[in-house]
C-alpha cells in the first residue's frame, strides 16, 4: 500500500476495492451487537457493496441517479454509499435528525429516485415525505418497516439486495468502475444552513479523494502509517465525517468501529482504543468540563497537577517554555497524563477538531494533557478539508502546531487571500457547484477559486488563521468589525454557561443570550438551599449576579468593543431538536435571532 495509490485511483469505490483485494479476511468494520463487537472483512464488505450495486441497478436505476440515504452510523451506511456509487449512482446523504420538511427539500431538490433507510423510527419523518415529492419509486429498509403501501412506491428489504451471484457482481461492478473518473459525481451533501435552505454540494469522486491524499500525507508523515483504527462518531452525512471517518480510513487500509451514540461514547473510546478520531469542537468542550469536574473531585493533589500542567501549556503555546518546568513536566507525564491518554484508550495519536472554530484554550488544554489535538479547517463545498495544523511544520521550518491557526493547506490544495480578506481556495478538492442552483454556485466558484465566505490570513509559515465568517461578522454602529465566535467561545469556557450567542449589529455594544450550564446551576442551588428549577433560579437576582460575574471575568480579557454588557437568559438550551443548532453542533443565529430577537433588543433599553 503507497501513498501513490490514491493519486492512481479513478474512483473511491476503485480505491476501496483495492484495498479489500490487498486486506482481504482482515476486519474492516465492526459494530456493537449484542454487547459484543462484531466485524465484517473487507473481502466480505466487497462482496456485498458489489452485490448492493448489482441489485441497485435490477431495481431500474440508473446511471448518474440519485439515492437518498438515512441511517445512524453502521456498517451498513458505509456498504450503501460504496453500493450507490458502484452502481454508477449518486448518493444523496440525510441526516437523521431531519423533520418532513427537511427531507421533502431534499428530495425534490435532489430528484432522488429511491430511498435507503435504516429502521422505522427514522422512516417516520422520511415516509411522508417521498409520498409528498411523488419521485422516489423505492424504499430499501435495513429493518423491517410497518409502511403504508402505496401502489406508485415499492418497498423492499436490504437483505433482497444481497441476494446474487457475487462473482458476477464484482465482474459488472469492474466493468462499470472503467467508465467512472475523478470528474463523475459522487454525492450530493446538503450543508446543513445555519442560514437559510440547505444547498446540495456536488462532490465529485476527485474532491474527495484529493482530501484522502492530502490527509493521509499528513498522518503518515507526522505520525507513522501502521494499523489505524477509526472510531466513528460524527453523522455521517455531514461531510466531515464522510472524507475524513470514512473514506481516509479506507484509504489508510484501516479498521472503522462505529460508536453507539454519545452517552456510550466514553466507554466505547476505552474498549475501542482508537489511534485517530476526528470530532467537532463542541464535544472537545464537553469533554474537557468532564475532565476537569473529574479532576477536582479527586482531591487538592490531582487539582493541583492539574494547575500545573495547565500553566506549563499554556506558556508551551505562547513560545515561553522554560528550563525549571522540565522536573514538573517529568512528574505530569508519570502521574496525571497517562490517566487522562487511558481515558482515551490509551494509543490515541491524533485528536482533529474541524466543522467548526475551535477556542485556542481548548487545545492548549488537551496538549496539556498529553494528547496530540489538530484543529483542522474546510468546507462541504471543498472536499471537506482545506488545511490541518501538523506538529511536523516545527522541525521543518521552526513553527509546530499554533492553536491560533488551522495550520497549512493539505497536499494538492492552494490558499490566497482577496483584497478584502476572504479566504480563497483552488484545486481538485473543490466542488463542482450547488445542485441545480447556478446563480450560487457561479457567487462562490469565480476564475476556478472557491470563495469561503471567511476571513483570515496566512502566518509567516503559511498556515491560515481565521479570525470569522463574513457573513457572522458584528459591525457596530461605529463601523467597528466583531468576531461573535470569539466571544462565544470564551464565554462558554466559563463553567457557569453552556451556551452563548452575542449579538450587535449596527448597535452600539453587544448583548449576550446565555444558556447556563446545568450542572454548575445544581450546584449553586444546592450552595443556596433553592429548588433546582433552571426557569425559577433564572429569576433570582443572586443567580443572575453569579452569571453575570462570568461574563466579566470574560469581558477582563477583551477589548472595549468586544465586552458583552448585557445579557439574557434563553428559555432552553440550544439543540438540533428545537432546530437551533445543526447536525454538526453549529448555532443557528437567524433562529435564535427570530426566536429572542425582541429580548435581545430590550436589552438596549434597560
Amino acid at each position: 500500500m503507497q501513498l501513490s495509490d490514491f493519486d492512481a485511483s479513478s474512483s473511491l469505490v476503485a480505491l476501496f476495492l483495492s484495498r479489500a483485494d490487498e486486506f482481504g479476511e482482515k476486519p474492516m468494520l465492526w459494530a456493537k451487537r449484542d454487547g459484543a463487537w462484531q466485524s465484517i472483512s473487507w473481502a466480505e464488505a466487497a462482496r456485498r457493496v458489489c452485490l448492493i450495486a448489482e441489485g441497485l441497478r435490477a431495481l431500474g436505476l440508473k446511471t448518474g441517479d440519485r439515492v437518498l440515504l438515512v441511517s445512524e452510523n453502521r456498517p451498513e451506511w458505509c456498504l450503501a454509499d460504496l453500493g450507490v456509487m458502484a452502481a454508477g449512482c449518486v448518493t444523496v446523504p440525510a441526516y437523521t435528525t431531519n423533520t418532513e420538511r427537511d427531507h421533502l427539500h431534499v428530495l425534490e431538490n435532489s430528484g432522488a429516485c429511491a430511498v435507503i433507510v435504516s429502521d422505522a423510527k427514522l422512516a417516520k419523518p422520511l415516509l411522508p415525505a417521498v409520498l409528498r415529492s411523488n419521485l422516489a419509486q423505492h424504499v430499501i429498509s435495513l429493518e423491517p418497516l410497518r409502511a403504508n403501501q402505496s401502489g406508485a412506491i415499492a418497498y423492499h428489504a436490504w437483505d433482497s439486495l444481497l441476494a446474487g451471484d457475487a462473482q458476477a457482481a464484482r465482474a459488472a461492478v469492474d466493468a462499470r468502475l472503467a467508465t467512472i473518473g475523478r470528474e463523475d459525481l459522487a454525492c450530493i451533501i446538503y450543508t446543513s444552513g445555519t442560514g437559510g435552505a440547505p444547498r446540495g454540494v456536488m462532490q465529485h469522486h476527485g474532491a474527495i479523494l484529493c482530501n484522502v491524499d492530502g490527509a493521509a500525507h499528513v498522518l503518515a508523515e507526522d505520525f507513522g502509517w501502521g494499523d489505524e483504527v477509526f472510531l466513528s462518531f460524527l453523522p455521517l452525512s455531514h461531510a466531515y465525517e464522510h472524507t475524513g471517518g470514512q473514506y481516509l480510513p479506507i484509504g489508510m487500509g484501516a479498521q472503522i468501529y462505529y460508536a453507539e451514540g454519545l452517552e456510550k461514547l466514553s466507554a466505547n473510546i476505552e474498549e475501542v482504543r482508537p489511534t485517530i478520531m476526528v470530532v467537532v469542537p463542541r464535544l472537545f468542550e464537553v469533554l474537557r468540563t468532564r475532565i476537569m469536574k473529574q479532576v477536582e473531585k479527586q482531591g487538592k493533589l490531582a487539582s493541583y497537577l492539574m494547575d500545573r500542567a495547565l500553566s506549563l501549556g499554556e506558556r508551551q503555546a505562547q513560545g515561553k517554555s522554560r528550563l525549571i518546568d522540565r522536573p514538573m513536566d517529568l512528574i505530569l507525564e508519570r502521574t496525571l497524563r497517562p490517566k487522562i491518554r487511558a481515558r482515551f484508550g490509551g494509543r490515541m495519536k491524533a485528536l482533529v477538531s474541524g466543522g467548526a472554530p475551535l477556542n485556542p484554550d481548548i487545545g492548549v488544554f488537551f496538549d496539556a494533557m498529553g494528547l496530540t489535538l489538530l484543529q483542522g479547517y474546510g468546507q462541504t463545498e471543498a472536499g471537506p478539508v482545506v488545511s490541518v495544523n501538523r506538529p511536523n511544520i516545527g522541525a521543518v521550518r521552526g513553527g509546530g502546531i499554533k492553536m491560533d491557526t488551522v495550520g497549512p493547506p493539505l497536499r494538492g490544495v492552494e490558499v490566497k487571500i482577496a483584497e478584502d480578506g476572504e479566504i480563497l481556495v483552488r484545486g481538485e478538492l473543490v466542488m463542482h457547484g450547488y445542485w441545480r442552483n447556478e446563480a450560487e454556485s457561479a457567487r462562490v466558484l469565480q476564475g476556478g477559486w472557491l470563495c469561503t465566505g471567511d476571513i483570515g490570513h496566512l502566518d509567516a509559515l503559511g498556515r491560515i488563521v481565521i479570525t470569522d465568517r463574513k457573513k457572522d461578522m458584528i459591525v457596530n454602529d461605529k463601523g467597528d468589525n466583531v468576531s461573535p465566535q470569539k466571544v462565544e467561545g470564551m464565554l462558554t469556557l466559563q463553567p457557569e454557561i453552556a451556551q452563548a450567542m452575542v449579538a450587535g449589529d449596527k448597535r452600539p455594544y453587544l448583548v449576550g443570550l446565555v444558556v447556563p450550564d446545568a450542572e454548575w446551576a445544581l450546584e449553586w442551588a444546592r450552595a443556596n438551599d433553592e429548588k433546582f428549577d433552571m426557569k425559577a433560579l433564572q429569576g433570582l437576582p443572586a443567580f443572575r449576579t453569579a452569571v453575570r460575574e462570568a461574563i466579566d471575568r470574560v469581558n477582563r480579557d477583551l477589548s472595549v468593543i468586544e465586552k458583552v454588557r448585557q445579557f439574557c437568559f434563553a428559555d432552553e438550551a440550544f439543540a438540533i431538536d428545537n432546530d437551533e443548532m445543526t447536525p454538526s453542533l453549529k448555532i443557528k443565529r437567524h433562529k435564535l435571532r427570530e426566536r429572542y430577537g425582541a429580548r435581545l433588543d430590550a436589552l438596549y433599553k434597560a
